[in-house]
């Protein structure tokens, strides 16, 4: 009997033990596998992504224009004018196989709207002129394409890398002002005048100029033409023509300017950086432009103009063109006495 009931409380205690244990590991898997939680509000759990501002209209896109490339996705620097002309809007352009621009000479690409206008200047650097050009641009906080010479940038380099540094466009000009449409060009002599005149701005500048090219003289050689194409440099001609070059005093700049405008209501105007009148009658050519509502276009290219390698070591070798020295200042200039 004793035996018996020994192990009826043996079985009993045996029971009570597995059921703890059981109870308990039971437990703990449940808690492991799902911790305790807090239930964010809905408008919580995934705070909206904030709204990207819609991106600034200064690159529009017309005809042969590309898509606006990073390099030119930059903030604009402020303008201490607040009153200043401007720029409307920045247009850059595929020049794959040549394309012109300007009325004048070239009637495909129509990409100006109304009262939209595109300053262009020829024949710098020049001491004075240039300088001069460039305070009234900078004035009004606008932007130009400059066609310098080759020779004179050879001349003038400082100069051409303050058109270059203010944010000007600059494509190039020949060499040295040939006409390349005249009877005695020959195509190799148009084609070393359009080569040696870009590798002379490239040496100037120390950087690649844009791949935009102005004939001297509007005189468009087919010959030139084609070369030019298969170049890819674009090619411009103008819609009007201040004719800068013949006026008596800056006055008359003003008013051939603006009275051509106001008969187009647009256009490439074609002016000289290299005229004295004309860097004197820009600052009141700008102020008629914007209180005539006129508003200006910048063009840029789509990549820098890759100039031959054989026209750049000539250039060297031939011309001195001033090198900016690597010496520092303290190994060149001693003071000796104060």
């Amino acid at each position: 009997m004793r035996h018996a009931l020994g192990l009826l409380l043996a079985s009993l205690v045996t029971a009570v033990v597995i059921a703890a244990i059981w109870f308990w590991t039971s437990s703990r898997r449940v808690e492991l596998a799902a911790p305790n939680t807090v239930t964010a509000p809905q408008a919580e759990r995934f705070a909206a992504a904030p709204a990207k501002p819609q991106a600034a209209r200064d690159v529009e896109v017309t005809a042969s224009i590309p898509d606006k490339p990073a390099a030119l996705a930059q903030p604009k620097a402020a303008c201490a004018n607040p009153d200043a002309l401007g720029v409307a809007r920045v247009v850059v352009i595929d020049t794959t196989g040549g394309p012109g621009f300007g009325f004048e000479h070239f009637k495909q690409l129509d990409f100006l709207a109304d009262k939209e206008v595109v300053l262009t200047f020829d024949d710098g650097p020049w001491p004075g002129n240039t300088p001069a050009v460039l305070k009234a641009l900078a004035d009004e906080c606008t932007k130009a394409v400059f066609f310098p010479i080759g020779k004179h940038a050879t001349y003038h380099p400082e100069i051409l890398r303050q058109v270059a540094a203010a944010g000007h466009t600059v494509g190039a000009h020949t060499w040295s002002h040939a006409n390349l449409n005249a009877k005695k060009m020959t195509d190799q002599i148009a084609k070393d005048e359009i080569e040696k005149g870009y590798s002379a701005v490239k040496l100037a500048l120390g950087a690649a100029p844009q791949p935009f090219f102005r004939f001297p003289e509007l005189q468009h050689g087919p010959a030139a033409v084609a070369y030019l194409g298969t170049r890819n440099i674009a090619i411009f001609s103008c819609d009007l023509d201040s004719f800068d070059f013949r006026a008596k005093n800056a006055d008359q700049i003003v008013s051939t300017v603006m009275t051509k405008l106001d008969k187009q209501g647009k256009g490439i105007i074609l002016m000289h950086d290299f005229q004295k009148h004309t860097a004197e009658a820009l600052p009141t050519l700008l102020q008629r432009l914007k209180a005539g509502g006129y508003k200006v276009v910048q063009m840029k290219a789509k990549a820098p103009m890759q100039t031959l390698p054989e026209y750049d070591e000539a250039l060297i070798k031939d011309v001195k063109v001033p090198v900016a020295s690597t010496r520092p200042v303290s190994s060149v200039v001693q003071t000796v006495s104060e």
